[in-house]
Protein backbone atom coordinates (compact mmCIF):
# COMPACT_ATOMS: atom_id res chain seq x y z
CA UNK A 1 0.00 0.00 0.00
CA UNK A 2 0.99 3.30 -0.80
CA UNK A 3 -0.11 6.06 0.82
CA UNK A 4 -0.70 9.73 -0.66
CA UNK A 5 -2.01 12.27 2.81
CA UNK A 6 -3.44 15.34 1.56
CA UNK A 7 -3.86 18.06 4.28
CA UNK A 8 -4.77 21.83 3.97
CA UNK A 9 -3.84 25.20 6.11
CA UNK A 10 -4.23 28.72 6.53
CA UNK A 11 -7.88 28.39 5.38
CA UNK A 12 -10.68 26.24 5.55
CA UNK A 13 -13.16 25.67 2.27
CA UNK A 14 -10.19 25.11 0.10
CA UNK A 15 -11.44 22.31 -1.80
CA UNK A 16 -8.96 19.73 -0.05
CA UNK A 17 -11.68 17.07 -1.45
CA UNK A 18 -11.55 18.31 -4.74
CA UNK A 19 -8.14 17.67 -4.59
CA UNK A 20 -8.34 14.36 -3.24
CA UNK A 21 -11.12 13.36 -5.82
CA UNK A 22 -8.60 14.72 -8.85
CA UNK A 23 -5.16 12.87 -7.70
CA UNK A 24 -7.91 9.55 -7.28
CA UNK A 25 -8.76 10.33 -10.80
CA UNK A 26 -5.84 11.03 -12.21
CA UNK A 27 -4.11 7.57 -10.40
CA UNK A 28 -7.31 5.56 -11.41
CA UNK A 29 -6.74 6.54 -14.85
CA UNK A 30 -3.58 5.24 -15.13
CA UNK A 31 -4.34 1.89 -13.98
CA UNK A 32 -3.82 1.92 -10.62
CA UNK A 33 -6.29 0.54 -7.61
CA UNK A 34 -7.20 3.86 -5.83
CA UNK A 35 -9.22 4.43 -2.26
CA UNK A 36 -9.94 7.19 -1.24
CA UNK A 37 -10.39 8.22 2.85
CA UNK A 38 -12.22 11.24 4.61
CA UNK A 39 -10.63 11.99 8.22
CA UNK A 40 -12.56 14.60 9.96
CA UNK A 41 -11.75 15.83 13.16
CA UNK A 42 -15.29 16.77 14.27
CA UNK A 43 -15.91 14.26 17.94
CA UNK A 44 -19.88 13.29 16.34
CA UNK A 45 -19.63 9.62 15.42
CA UNK A 46 -20.63 10.60 11.92
CA UNK A 47 -22.75 13.43 10.23
CA UNK A 48 -25.94 12.34 10.34
CA UNK A 49 -27.03 14.25 12.79
CA UNK A 50 -25.44 17.75 11.86
CA UNK A 51 -27.67 20.51 10.25
CA UNK A 52 -26.97 21.29 6.96
CA UNK A 53 -26.19 24.64 7.44
CA UNK A 54 -23.54 23.78 9.94
CA UNK A 55 -21.97 21.09 7.45
CA UNK A 56 -23.55 20.88 3.97
CA UNK A 57 -24.81 18.12 2.96
CA UNK A 58 -24.90 14.89 4.54
CA UNK A 59 -24.30 12.08 2.08
CA UNK A 60 -25.69 8.66 2.58
CA UNK A 61 -23.40 5.08 1.52
CA UNK A 62 -25.19 1.97 0.38
CA UNK A 63 -24.48 0.63 3.99
CA UNK A 64 -26.35 3.20 5.55
CA UNK A 65 -23.42 5.56 6.42
CA UNK A 66 -24.03 8.87 6.97
CA UNK A 67 -20.88 10.75 5.89
CA UNK A 68 -19.13 14.25 4.89
CA UNK A 69 -20.43 15.19 1.76
CA UNK A 70 -16.14 14.84 0.45
CA UNK A 71 -17.44 11.03 0.03
CA UNK A 72 -20.15 12.03 -2.63
CA UNK A 73 -16.87 13.88 -4.56
CA UNK A 74 -14.88 10.66 -4.01
CA UNK A 75 -17.54 8.80 -5.59
CA UNK A 76 -18.90 10.98 -8.27
CA UNK A 77 -15.09 11.07 -9.53
CA UNK A 78 -14.06 7.71 -9.24
CA UNK A 79 -17.34 5.88 -10.30
CA UNK A 80 -16.84 3.56 -7.10
CA UNK A 81 -19.25 3.02 -4.25
CA UNK A 82 -17.83 3.44 -0.62
CA UNK A 83 -18.74 1.95 2.90
CA UNK A 84 -19.03 3.91 6.79
CA UNK A 85 -15.37 2.74 7.22
CA UNK A 86 -13.90 4.97 4.70
CA UNK A 87 -15.08 8.34 7.15
CA UNK A 88 -13.18 8.13 10.20
CA UNK A 89 -14.22 10.60 13.02
CA UNK A 90 -12.80 11.71 16.18
CA UNK A 91 -15.95 10.44 17.39
CA UNK A 92 -15.50 7.13 15.94
CA UNK A 93 -11.89 6.33 16.93
CA UNK A 94 -12.72 7.98 21.07
CA UNK A 95 -15.70 5.57 20.39
CA UNK A 96 -13.70 2.40 20.11
CA UNK A 97 -10.87 3.32 22.31
CA UNK A 98 -13.14 3.59 25.13
CA UNK A 99 -14.92 0.93 24.66
CA UNK A 100 -11.44 -0.79 24.09
CA UNK A 101 -11.02 0.38 27.75
CA UNK A 102 -14.11 -1.10 29.10
CA UNK A 103 -13.17 -4.54 27.82
CA UNK A 104 -9.91 -4.34 29.39
CA UNK A 105 -7.74 -4.38 25.99
CA UNK A 106 -5.38 -1.92 27.34
CA UNK A 107 -5.84 -3.95 31.48
CA UNK A 108 -2.50 -2.26 33.40
CA UNK A 109 -2.21 0.42 30.72
CA UNK A 110 -2.83 4.11 31.02
CA UNK A 111 -5.08 5.08 28.03
CA UNK A 112 -3.05 7.96 26.34
CA UNK A 113 -3.67 10.15 23.00
CA UNK A 114 -0.12 8.61 22.48
CA UNK A 115 -0.27 5.37 21.45
CA UNK A 116 -3.51 3.77 21.80
CA UNK A 117 -5.76 6.76 20.41
CA UNK A 118 -2.84 7.36 17.15
CA UNK A 119 -2.91 3.58 16.71
CA UNK A 120 -6.20 3.28 16.47
CA UNK A 121 -6.52 6.06 13.85
CA UNK A 122 -4.21 4.06 11.80
CA UNK A 123 -6.14 0.54 12.77
CA UNK A 124 -8.97 2.25 10.89
CA UNK A 125 -7.14 3.77 8.24
CA UNK A 126 -5.51 -0.14 7.97
CA UNK A 127 -8.75 -1.98 7.68
CA UNK A 128 -10.32 -0.17 4.13
CA UNK A 129 -6.60 -0.49 2.51
CA UNK A 130 -7.53 -4.17 1.43
CA UNK A 131 -5.52 -4.51 -2.20
CA UNK A 132 -5.55 -1.38 -3.69
CA UNK A 133 -2.16 0.18 -4.93
CA UNK A 134 -3.21 3.55 -3.58
CA UNK A 135 -4.89 5.18 -0.08
CA UNK A 136 -5.21 8.81 -0.77
CA UNK A 137 -6.13 10.21 2.53
CA UNK A 138 -7.45 13.11 3.05
CA UNK A 139 -7.29 14.99 6.60
CA UNK A 140 -10.14 17.14 7.42
CA UNK A 141 -9.66 20.48 9.32
CA UNK A 142 -7.19 23.15 9.11
CA UNK A 143 -3.33 22.23 10.24
CA UNK A 144 -3.01 23.57 13.71
CA UNK A 145 -6.35 23.32 14.86
CA UNK A 146 -6.37 21.35 18.06
CA UNK A 147 -8.85 18.75 16.99
CA UNK A 148 -6.38 17.68 14.46
CA UNK A 149 -3.36 17.11 15.87
CA UNK A 150 -3.79 13.24 16.63
CA UNK A 151 -4.59 12.78 13.09
CA UNK A 152 -1.06 14.20 11.99
CA UNK A 153 0.72 12.57 14.26
CA UNK A 154 -0.81 9.13 13.18
CA UNK A 155 -0.33 9.49 9.63
CA UNK A 156 3.37 11.44 10.59
CA UNK A 157 3.47 7.72 12.32
CA UNK A 158 1.97 5.85 8.74
CA UNK A 159 5.20 7.88 6.97
CA UNK A 160 7.56 6.56 8.89
CA UNK A 161 6.45 2.65 8.62
CA UNK A 162 5.24 3.07 5.34
CA UNK A 163 5.69 4.17 1.37
CA UNK A 164 3.58 7.74 1.60
CA UNK A 165 3.70 11.00 0.15
CA UNK A 166 2.65 14.69 1.87
CA UNK A 167 0.31 17.42 -0.05
CA UNK A 168 -0.31 20.55 1.35
CA UNK A 169 -3.25 22.83 0.16
CA UNK A 170 -2.61 26.20 0.43
CA UNK A 171 -4.06 29.78 -0.45
CA UNK A 172 -2.39 32.36 -2.84
CA UNK A 173 -4.03 35.48 -1.49
CA UNK A 174 -4.38 38.34 -3.73
CA UNK A 175 -4.40 41.58 -2.12
CA UNK A 176 -6.60 44.19 -4.12
CA UNK A 177 -5.28 46.89 -1.83
CA UNK A 178 -1.41 46.23 -3.59
CA UNK A 179 -2.76 44.17 -6.07
CA UNK A 180 -0.35 41.18 -5.83
CA UNK A 181 -0.61 37.78 -4.69
CA UNK A 182 1.28 37.30 -0.99
CA UNK A 183 2.57 33.80 0.19
CA UNK A 184 2.64 34.37 3.65
CA UNK A 185 -0.28 32.31 4.93
CA UNK A 186 0.99 29.63 2.92
CA UNK A 187 4.71 30.00 4.26
CA UNK A 188 3.08 29.72 7.78
CA UNK A 189 0.86 27.11 7.01
CA UNK A 190 3.57 24.88 5.99
CA UNK A 191 5.91 25.29 9.52
CA UNK A 192 2.94 25.03 11.38
CA UNK A 193 2.52 21.27 9.17
CA UNK A 194 6.49 20.81 9.77
CA UNK A 195 6.51 21.69 13.89
CA UNK A 196 3.85 18.22 13.76
CA UNK A 197 6.89 16.40 12.28
CA UNK A 198 5.69 16.24 8.74
CA UNK A 199 7.12 17.96 5.56
CA UNK A 200 4.98 18.09 2.59
CA UNK A 201 6.41 16.72 -0.70
CA UNK A 202 4.10 18.31 -3.12
CA UNK A 203 2.08 21.73 -2.43
CA UNK A 204 -1.30 22.88 -4.71
CA UNK A 205 -1.99 26.37 -4.46
CA UNK A 206 -5.80 27.78 -4.53
CA UNK A 207 -5.48 30.72 -6.06
CA UNK A 208 -8.33 32.82 -8.19
CA UNK A 209 -5.92 33.20 -11.33
CA UNK A 210 -2.38 31.93 -12.59
CA UNK A 211 0.63 32.42 -10.32
CA UNK A 212 3.85 34.38 -11.04
CA UNK A 213 7.02 32.93 -11.45
CA UNK A 214 8.46 34.82 -8.84
CA UNK A 215 5.68 33.89 -6.34
CA UNK A 216 6.40 30.13 -7.60
CA UNK A 217 10.03 30.68 -6.63
CA UNK A 218 9.12 32.30 -3.15
CA UNK A 219 6.97 29.35 -2.14
CA UNK A 220 9.82 26.80 -3.08
CA UNK A 221 12.24 28.77 -2.03
CA UNK A 222 10.00 29.56 1.90
CA UNK A 223 8.52 26.23 1.66
CA UNK A 224 11.47 24.44 1.47
CA UNK A 225 10.25 22.47 -2.32
CA UNK A 226 11.03 21.67 -5.36
CA UNK A 227 9.73 24.42 -7.85
CA UNK A 228 8.12 21.36 -10.05
CA UNK A 229 6.08 20.53 -7.17
CA UNK A 230 4.27 23.60 -6.46
CA UNK A 231 1.23 23.02 -8.45
CA UNK A 232 -1.73 25.67 -9.32
CA UNK A 233 -5.34 24.79 -8.83
CA UNK A 234 -6.66 28.01 -10.14
CA UNK A 235 -10.51 28.78 -10.42
CA UNK A 236 -12.74 26.34 -12.52
CA UNK A 237 -16.18 26.94 -13.53
CA UNK A 238 -16.40 23.00 -13.87
CA UNK A 239 -14.98 21.39 -10.90
CA UNK A 240 -14.41 18.07 -13.21
CA UNK A 241 -12.07 20.08 -14.63
CA UNK A 242 -9.51 19.71 -11.90
CA UNK A 243 -7.89 16.36 -12.74
CA UNK A 244 -7.34 18.16 -16.62
CA UNK A 245 -5.96 20.91 -15.15
CA UNK A 246 -3.66 18.92 -12.33
CA UNK A 247 -2.82 16.88 -15.94
CA UNK A 248 -1.42 20.13 -17.83
CA UNK A 249 1.48 19.95 -14.40
CA UNK A 250 2.06 16.37 -14.76
CA UNK A 251 0.68 15.85 -11.11
CA UNK A 252 -0.18 11.87 -11.84
CA UNK A 253 3.76 11.30 -13.53
CA UNK A 254 5.31 13.42 -10.60
CA UNK A 255 3.72 11.21 -7.47
CA UNK A 256 4.52 8.08 -9.30
CA UNK A 257 7.73 9.04 -9.57
CA UNK A 258 8.11 9.75 -5.98
CA UNK A 259 7.49 6.30 -5.72
CA UNK A 260 9.21 4.73 -8.25
CA UNK A 261 6.59 3.77 -10.48
CA UNK A 262 5.44 4.85 -14.05
CA UNK A 263 2.51 5.10 -16.05
CA UNK A 264 0.52 6.81 -18.47
CA UNK A 265 -2.41 9.46 -17.86
CA UNK A 266 -5.45 8.75 -20.11
CA UNK A 267 -8.06 11.14 -19.06
CA UNK A 268 -9.97 10.49 -22.46
CA UNK A 269 -13.28 9.79 -21.82
CA UNK A 270 -13.50 12.00 -19.07
CA UNK A 271 -12.65 14.82 -20.87
CA UNK A 272 -15.08 13.84 -24.02
CA UNK A 273 -17.73 13.78 -21.38
CA UNK A 274 -17.61 16.88 -19.81
CA UNK A 275 -16.85 18.94 -22.91
CA UNK A 276 -19.45 17.29 -25.09
CA UNK A 277 -21.31 20.33 -26.56
CA UNK A 278 -24.76 21.42 -25.05
CA UNK A 279 -27.75 22.97 -27.17
CA UNK A 280 -30.02 24.74 -25.22
CA UNK A 281 -30.65 25.68 -21.93
CA UNK A 282 -33.17 25.00 -18.83
CA UNK A 283 -33.83 26.48 -15.87
CA UNK A 284 -34.93 24.56 -12.97
CA UNK A 285 -36.06 25.81 -9.52
CA UNK A 286 -34.95 23.88 -6.81
CA UNK A 287 -37.32 24.73 -4.10
CA UNK A 288 -35.59 23.88 -0.46
CA UNK A 289 -34.93 25.16 3.22
CA UNK A 290 -31.14 25.68 2.82
CA UNK A 291 -30.80 27.48 -0.23
CA UNK A 292 -28.75 29.85 0.97
CA UNK A 293 -25.83 27.31 1.63
CA UNK A 294 -25.84 25.34 -1.61
CA UNK A 295 -23.45 22.81 -0.17
CA UNK A 296 -26.58 21.84 1.29
CA UNK A 297 -27.73 20.20 -2.00
CA UNK A 298 -24.24 19.60 -3.65
CA UNK A 299 -25.46 15.53 -5.03
CA UNK A 300 -28.40 17.06 -6.34
CA UNK A 301 -26.63 19.68 -8.05
CA UNK A 302 -23.78 17.69 -9.27
CA UNK A 303 -26.73 15.04 -10.40
CA UNK A 304 -28.11 17.28 -12.56
CA UNK A 305 -24.66 18.90 -14.20
CA UNK A 306 -24.00 15.23 -15.09
CA UNK A 307 -27.22 14.60 -16.79
CA UNK A 308 -26.82 17.94 -18.73
CA UNK A 309 -23.48 16.10 -19.72
CA UNK A 310 -25.65 13.02 -20.55
CA UNK A 311 -28.92 15.32 -22.45
CA UNK A 312 -26.67 17.95 -24.31
CA UNK A 313 -28.99 20.43 -22.54
CA UNK A 314 -27.60 23.04 -20.11
CA UNK A 315 -28.78 23.28 -16.62
CA UNK A 316 -29.24 26.52 -14.97
CA UNK A 317 -30.66 26.00 -11.45
CA UNK A 318 -32.40 28.63 -9.60
CA UNK A 319 -32.30 28.24 -5.92
CA UNK A 320 -35.79 29.16 -4.73
CA UNK A 321 -36.44 29.62 -0.58
CA UNK A 322 -39.34 27.06 0.40
CA UNK A 323 -40.51 29.96 3.28
CA UNK A 324 -41.36 32.83 0.35
CA UNK A 325 -42.79 30.90 -2.88
CA UNK A 326 -44.14 33.39 -5.37
CA UNK A 327 -46.19 31.68 -7.71
CA UNK A 328 -45.49 34.53 -10.64
CA UNK A 329 -41.78 33.66 -10.28
CA UNK A 330 -42.16 29.71 -10.36
CA UNK A 331 -43.88 30.75 -14.14
CA UNK A 332 -40.40 31.25 -15.04
CA UNK A 333 -39.07 27.93 -15.10
CA UNK A 334 -39.16 24.74 -16.75
CA UNK A 335 -38.98 22.47 -14.35
CA UNK A 336 -39.71 22.17 -10.33
CA UNK A 337 -37.48 19.86 -7.88
CA UNK A 338 -38.10 19.63 -4.09
CA UNK A 339 -35.11 18.29 -2.67
CA UNK A 340 -35.32 16.08 0.09
CA UNK A 341 -35.36 17.70 4.35
CA UNK A 342 -36.96 17.35 7.65
CA UNK A 343 -39.26 19.43 9.94
CA UNK A 344 -41.96 21.90 9.48
CA UNK A 345 -40.03 24.92 8.14
CA UNK A 346 -40.97 25.29 4.28
CA UNK A 347 -43.33 22.36 4.41
CA UNK A 348 -46.39 24.44 2.82
CA UNK A 349 -44.50 26.56 0.78
CA UNK A 350 -43.16 23.28 -0.76
CA UNK A 351 -46.90 21.93 -1.29
CA UNK A 352 -47.85 24.93 -2.94
CA UNK A 353 -44.54 24.41 -5.38
CA UNK A 354 -45.52 20.71 -6.27
CA UNK A 355 -49.58 21.96 -6.34
CA UNK A 356 -48.24 24.68 -8.87
CA UNK A 357 -46.29 21.77 -10.65
CA UNK A 358 -49.19 19.53 -10.97
CA UNK A 359 -51.71 21.88 -12.02
CA UNK A 360 -49.38 23.64 -14.84
CA UNK A 361 -48.10 20.74 -16.43
CA UNK A 362 -44.96 21.89 -15.68
CA UNK A 363 -41.90 18.88 -15.02
CA UNK A 364 -42.17 18.27 -11.35
CA UNK A 365 -39.08 15.82 -9.35
CA UNK A 366 -39.66 15.30 -5.94
CA UNK A 367 -37.10 12.99 -3.79
CA UNK A 368 -37.70 12.06 0.06
CA UNK A 369 -39.74 14.83 1.61
CA UNK A 370 -40.23 15.97 -1.71
CA UNK A 371 -42.20 12.33 -2.76
CA UNK A 372 -44.17 12.85 0.78
CA UNK A 373 -45.06 16.05 0.12
CA UNK A 374 -46.02 14.94 -3.15
CA UNK A 375 -48.57 12.62 -1.22
CA UNK A 376 -49.88 15.39 0.84
CA UNK A 377 -50.59 17.96 -1.65
CA UNK A 378 -52.25 14.83 -3.72
CA UNK A 379 -54.28 13.83 -1.06
CA UNK A 380 -55.52 17.35 -0.70
CA UNK A 381 -56.21 17.22 -3.70
CA UNK A 382 -58.43 14.55 -4.00
CA UNK A 383 -60.50 15.62 -1.18
CA UNK A 384 -58.55 15.47 2.30
CA UNK A 385 -58.34 18.79 3.09
CA UNK A 386 -56.69 18.61 6.44
CA UNK A 387 -54.17 16.02 4.78
CA UNK A 388 -50.41 16.58 7.04
CA UNK A 389 -47.52 14.48 7.27
CA UNK A 390 -46.61 13.72 10.91
CA UNK A 391 -43.34 15.51 10.23
CA UNK A 392 -44.62 18.99 9.99
CA UNK A 393 -47.95 18.52 11.46
CA UNK A 394 -49.47 16.34 15.05
CA UNK A 395 -52.96 17.38 14.08
CA UNK A 396 -54.87 16.87 10.69
CA UNK A 397 -55.14 13.68 8.50
CA UNK A 398 -52.02 11.85 8.31
CA UNK A 399 -51.66 10.05 4.85
CA UNK A 400 -47.34 10.29 5.55
CA UNK A 401 -46.80 8.87 9.15
CA UNK A 402 -43.40 7.28 11.17
CA UNK A 403 -42.06 3.91 9.95
CA UNK A 404 -42.76 1.19 12.76
CA UNK A 405 -39.52 1.20 13.67
CA UNK A 406 -39.10 4.94 14.13
CA UNK A 407 -41.71 5.39 16.47
CA UNK A 408 -40.27 4.59 19.87
CA UNK A 409 -36.43 5.81 19.19
CA UNK A 410 -33.87 6.08 22.48
CA UNK A 411 -31.26 7.66 19.99
CA UNK A 412 -31.30 9.85 16.83
CA UNK A 413 -28.32 9.11 15.45
CA UNK A 414 -28.25 6.14 12.80
CA UNK A 415 -31.59 5.58 13.20
CA UNK A 416 -33.42 6.23 10.37
CA UNK A 417 -34.00 3.75 7.23
CA UNK A 418 -30.46 4.18 5.74
CA UNK A 419 -28.61 2.76 2.67
CA UNK A 420 -29.21 0.70 -0.63
CA UNK A 421 -32.15 -1.29 -0.60
CA UNK A 422 -34.34 -2.71 -3.53
CA UNK A 423 -37.20 -1.24 -5.48
CA UNK A 424 -39.45 -3.23 -7.84
CA UNK A 425 -40.46 -1.27 -10.23
CA UNK A 426 -44.12 -2.40 -12.42
CA UNK A 427 -44.11 -2.62 -15.58
CA UNK A 428 -45.17 0.07 -18.83
CA UNK A 429 -44.49 3.03 -15.84
CA UNK A 430 -42.55 5.97 -16.71
CA UNK A 431 -40.39 4.77 -14.12
CA UNK A 432 -40.14 1.65 -15.98
CA UNK A 433 -39.26 3.42 -19.20
CA UNK A 434 -36.55 5.39 -17.36
CA UNK A 435 -34.65 2.45 -15.76
CA UNK A 436 -35.29 0.18 -17.92
CA UNK A 437 -35.64 -2.88 -15.72
CA UNK A 438 -37.94 -4.56 -13.54
CA UNK A 439 -35.58 -4.24 -10.02
CA UNK A 440 -33.45 -1.29 -9.15
CA UNK A 441 -31.04 -0.37 -5.51
CA UNK A 442 -31.36 2.63 -4.59
CA UNK A 443 -30.35 4.55 -1.29
CA UNK A 444 -32.61 5.87 1.73
CA UNK A 445 -32.75 8.18 4.21
CA UNK A 446 -35.83 8.51 6.20
CA UNK A 447 -37.90 7.97 9.42
CA UNK A 448 -41.65 8.05 7.65
CA UNK A 449 -43.65 6.42 4.60
CA UNK A 450 -46.88 6.58 3.02
CA UNK A 451 -49.68 5.60 4.87
CA UNK A 452 -51.49 2.38 3.36
CA UNK A 453 -54.66 3.24 4.44
CA UNK A 454 -54.85 6.36 1.73
CA UNK A 455 -53.51 4.42 -0.84
CA UNK A 456 -56.51 2.99 -2.69
CA UNK A 457 -58.09 6.42 -2.87
CA UNK A 458 -55.25 8.00 -4.61
CA UNK A 459 -55.04 5.20 -6.82
CA UNK A 460 -58.33 6.16 -7.79
CA UNK A 461 -57.91 9.49 -8.39
CA UNK A 462 -54.65 8.64 -11.18
CA UNK A 463 -51.84 8.58 -8.49
CA UNK A 464 -49.64 5.72 -9.67
CA UNK A 465 -47.17 4.27 -7.78
CA UNK A 466 -44.54 2.72 -9.51
CA UNK A 467 -42.03 1.28 -7.16
CA UNK A 468 -42.46 -0.31 -3.92
CA UNK A 469 -40.18 -2.13 -1.89
CA UNK A 470 -39.92 -6.00 -1.48
CA UNK A 471 -41.57 -5.23 1.73
CA UNK A 472 -44.66 -3.26 0.41
CA UNK A 473 -43.65 0.50 1.22
CA UNK A 474 -44.30 2.97 -1.42
CA UNK A 475 -40.64 3.90 -3.62
CA UNK A 476 -42.33 5.65 -6.73
CA UNK A 477 -45.04 7.70 -7.51
CA UNK A 478 -45.84 9.04 -11.05
CA UNK A 479 -48.93 10.96 -12.81
CA UNK A 480 -49.71 9.04 -15.84
CA UNK A 481 -52.04 12.08 -17.40
CA UNK A 482 -49.03 15.23 -16.20
CA UNK A 483 -46.01 15.87 -18.90
CA UNK A 484 -43.59 14.56 -16.22
CA UNK A 485 -44.82 14.30 -12.16
CA UNK A 486 -42.36 11.86 -10.74
CA UNK A 487 -41.41 11.23 -7.42
CA UNK A 488 -39.54 9.04 -5.31
CA UNK A 489 -38.94 8.04 -1.53
CA UNK A 490 -35.33 6.73 -2.10
CA UNK A 491 -32.32 9.46 -2.99
CA UNK A 492 -30.98 8.71 -6.75
CA UNK A 493 -28.55 11.89 -6.48
CA UNK A 494 -26.21 9.85 -4.25
CA UNK A 495 -25.75 7.35 -6.79
CA UNK A 496 -25.28 10.09 -9.52
CA UNK A 497 -21.39 10.01 -11.49
CA UNK A 498 -19.70 11.87 -13.70
CA UNK A 499 -19.80 8.75 -15.95
CA UNK A 500 -23.13 7.07 -15.00
CA UNK A 501 -25.45 9.89 -14.74
CA UNK A 502 -28.93 8.85 -12.21
CA UNK A 503 -31.96 7.78 -14.79
CA UNK A 504 -34.12 9.84 -13.09
CA UNK A 505 -32.21 13.28 -13.30
CA UNK A 506 -31.66 12.56 -17.35
CA UNK A 507 -34.82 11.94 -17.96
CA UNK A 508 -36.23 15.40 -15.81
CA UNK A 509 -33.45 16.97 -17.58
CA UNK A 510 -35.29 15.77 -21.28
CA UNK A 511 -38.47 16.25 -19.86
CA UNK A 512 -37.80 20.17 -19.03
CA UNK A 513 -36.41 20.66 -22.62
CA UNK A 514 -39.50 19.07 -24.12
CA UNK A 515 -41.72 20.84 -22.22
CA UNK A 516 -39.49 24.37 -22.99
CA UNK A 517 -39.66 23.37 -27.31
CA UNK A 518 -43.73 22.74 -26.78
CA UNK A 519 -44.06 25.94 -25.24
CA UNK A 520 -41.49 27.77 -27.58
Amino acid sequence: MRYIIVTGGALSGLGKGLTTASIAKILQSMGFSVIPIKIDPYVNIDAGTMSPFEHGEVFVLDDGGEVDLDLGNYERFLNISLSRSHNITTGKVYQNVIQKERRGDYLGKTVQIIPHVTNEIKEEIRRSADDHDFMVIEVGGTVGDIESMPFLEAVRQIANEEEAMFIHVVPIVKMNVVGEQKTKPAQKSVRELMASGIKPDMMVCRANESMTPEVKDKISLFCNIKKDMVIENIDVDDIYSIPLQFNEQMVGEKILNRFGLNGKVDLGNWERTISKGQNGEVRIALVGKYTKLHDSYISLKEALKHASYRSGCNVAIEWVGADCIDNEELMRYDGILVPGGFGPRGAEGKINAIRFARERGIPFLGLCYGFQLAVVEFSRHCGIKDAVSSEFEKDGTKVIDFLESQRHLENMGATMRLGASKVLIKDSTMAWRIYGKKEVTERHRHRLEVNHEFIPLLEENGLVFSGESPDGRMEILELPSHPFFLATQFHPEFKSRVESPAPTFVAFVEACRACKKGND
